[in-house]
């Protein structure tokens, strides 16, 4: 394997002698920061986007697992989002996400009164198929994960309203994350096949088509150990008439408290949103896990 200098080299070398003991299941082990933080839709990724890594610190030999909140607050609506995700070996995620996304006095003016909650779950798993983002450090091959996303917003009547075929979906995707201890960068790109609109809050498909394939990509810079600033770009589905769809981008810092704490902020420009122009404003994300 590469040798490594420093502090990455020398906690990376903890981590790996840490797994070594055998014969228990084992809790915690990841480097900080290296398993993501909590994605919008759930699981393991870097905000906006979903990433290749697993929920939870747990090594291949554990188990991990994370809650989380997330508030976003644009121009003319705000996105609640809450729930977990359980990591098992390193290998499979299973995760599940409430989101709430408020039209506020918005609502009043699509004809949906004011207030309107557009209300989803989403329930995922993901699959590590090969390579280690973070131990590989000799290789330049990615961890590679596959996965998929049951969404149900149960507003049938709603989501048709506005043009979409239905208020349920299934998202599916393959993402690959490359942890470049040396460069102190984290890149991810993923690609994720989907018919939602506006991530399925406002419904799935409509009279644009149905499944299309969308990238998701992040980079980040360790700034520390327990800081990590970035960017990602998301594409997005254009499918109802009625409004144009336009893809996400954020500039983020995410910051590890400790080894079970972590806090993510960021600026979110998320296009136009049901015909509302310049959704821009603050993410804010807390999660716990172990």
């Amino acid at each position: 394997m590469k040798r490594l200098g420093g502090p990455a080299g020398a906690a990376l070398a903890c981590c790996l002698a840490s797994t070594a003991t055998a014969g228990e299941i084992e809790t915690g082990g990841k480097l900080l920061l290296t398993h993501g933080v909590s994605a919008l839709e759930g699981g393991a990724g870097g905000g906006l986007a979903t990433w290749a890594v697993i929920a939870g610190a747990e090594t291949n030999r554990g188990v991990g697992g994370e809650v989380h909140g997330t508030y976003v607050d644009v121009k003319d609506y705000k996105l609640r989002a809450f729930g977990g995700a359980v990591g098992w070996h390193d290998r499979l995620e299973l995760s599940a996400t409430r989101q709430e996304f408020d039209t506020g006095a918005t609502g009043a003016k699509l004809g949906l009164g004011k207030g309107f909650t557009f209300k989803q779950t989403v329930l995922g798993a993901k699959v590590r198929i090969l390579g280690d983002a973070v131990y590989a450090q000799d290789s330049w091959v990615p961890q590679v994960s596959v996965g998929a996303q049951y969404k149900d917003n149960s507003q049938d009547a709603i989501v048709r309203a506005v043009g979409a075929k239905d208020d349920k979906g299934v998202d599916v995707y393959v993402a690959a994350t490359k942890l470049l201890l040396s460069q102190s960068l984290v890149l991810n790109g993923a690609v994720r096949m989907t018919k939602a609109n506006q991530t399925g809050l406002l419904g799935f498909g409509g009279v644009n088509g149905g499944y299309k394939p969308q990238f998701e990509g992040s980079a980040g810079y360790l700034l520390s150990k327990r800081l990590v600033i970035g960017a990602e770009y998301r594409t997005k589905p254009s499918n109802l008439a009625f409004a144009k769809e336009d893809d996400w981008v954020d500039l983020f810092a995410a910051y590890a408290v400790n080894k079970h704490l972590s806090v993510t902020a960021a600026y979110v420009d998320l296009g136009d949103i049901a015909t509302f122009k310049n959704q821009r404003g603050f993410y804010l994300s807390l999660q716990a896990g172990f």
